[in-house]
């Protein structure tokens, strides 16, 4: 959904004020947010936790 939106990661990191590599770390899936992480992520991107979900499932 980041480059959907042409986002870098450190540009979407900003948003989400965390740091990049964090950002990193989900999409390569070497970590796993929180429920409160996925929630700020959500918002970041405007959209709801459950689709943010539902499009990660997708990947």
């Amino acid at each position: 959904m980041r480059t959907r939106l042409d986002l870098s990661q450190e540009e979407f990191a900003d948003r989400v004020k965390i740091h990049r590599t964090y950002i990193g770390g989900i999409e390569r899936g070497e970590r796993n947010p929180t429920l409160t992480m996925v929630a700020r992520i959500a918002a970041a991107l405007n959209v709801s936790a459950a689709q943010l979900l539902r499009e990660s499932e997708k990947d």
